[in-house]
């Protein structure tokens, strides 16, 4: 087998499983650009041990895409030390004329579940992402990050039970979410305090990362309904707010809002809600450009937000 059918077939048992990859590696660190470099690293590790010998591609890919996953979490932790503000994961929004994306399937948690995970060691992540959204078993976890079976299952335990807490096992049904989501948005892009105190909760908290990019983002996140009003209504009454247009977009699965100036997109809103799904409890405003590179504007003319 000449040099060329080798790397040819290397490359192709890769792309068959990137999709797998990327939603892996993605709900370890939380952003595409890291996502992608770590692909890459772990194409180049693939393509210079080539395939033979291995009887199993799959968990061979796994494994290394994990490992170098880790790596990156040292990078990622320099990084977040210098940033401005609230940090929230990169959103993976779908496009209107492909709403089936792979990368946004179900292996593609919720960004408010992101936010989560961010509060875990990179090996409990690491853990509950493969045990937990993809379903591996301890045993083969084990041989994925190299520790005893046992290791693992207690890293399961403390990740489980740490995200649970933190986050209870309640999924809005789609259509209470997009009712809820749109009636937000309405009420805080028309300025309509009266509707704003009806929908969110008491202790409602909102995140708002611009990395320090943004004029209208907070430096922390802000808690309690008066205080997020009060947010809200600053910015819809500023004499220099930019004319905004709206569309409802899928957001790593969840109906959300994306807000465009011109055909640049402005910031994506992901809304959580209440476990009776009839208020809003948090809401993840990313309006960082770095972090909405990969946002664009569908052909159709969106809503108009003012």
């Amino acid at each position: 087998m000449s040099e060329s059918q080798v790397t040819d077939g290397a490359t192709d048992v890769f792309m068959d499983h990137r999709e797998l990859l990327f939603s892996l590696v993605y709900n370890m660190l939380g952003s595409v650009a890291d996502t992608e470099d770590v692909l890459q690293d772990t194409w180049l590790s693939w393509s210079a041990r080539g395939t033979d010998g291995i009887a199993h591609p799959r968990a061979y890919l796994v494994r290394i895409a994990v490992n170098h996953a880790l790596q990156r979490q040292a990078t990622i932790s320099r990084r977040r030390e210098t940033y401005v503000g609230p940090w929230l994961p990169e959103p993976l929004v779908a496009d209107e004329e492909t709403p089936d994306d792979p990368a946004l399937r179900t292996e593609s948690v919720s960004l408010a579940m992101l936010v989560v995970l961010e509060s875990l060691t990179p090996l409990e992540r690491a853990v509950f992402v493969l045990n937990e959204v993809f379903g591996y078993p301890h045993t083969e976890i084990a041989d994925i990050v190299d520790r005893k079976p046992s290791a693992v299952r207690q890293l399961a335990h403390r990740a489980r039970t740490h995200v649970h807490a933190r986050r209870p096992l309640y999924q809005a049904h789609p259509r209470v979410r997009r009712e809820a989501t749109e009636r937000f948005v309405r009420a805080a892009l028309g300025g309509d305090i009266g509707e704003l105190m009806e929908i969110l909760a008491p202790d409602v908290t909102v995140w708002s990362d611009g990395g320090g990019k943004r004029r209208a983002t907070g430096l922390r996140p802000v808690h309690g309904r008066d205080k997020v009003v009060r947010l809200i209504s600053s910015f819809t009454t500023r004499r220099d707010r930019p004319h905004l247009d709206l569309s409802y977009r899928r957001v790593n699965g969840d109906d959300a809002a994306v807000l465009f100036e011109g055909d640049s997109p402005y910031a994506v809103m992901v809304m959580d809600l209440t476990p009776e799904g009839d208020r809003v409890s948090g809401v993840y405003i990313v309006t960082n450009p770095d972090k909405l590179t990969h946002v664009h504007r569908e052909t159709q003319d969106p809503e108009e937000a003012e």
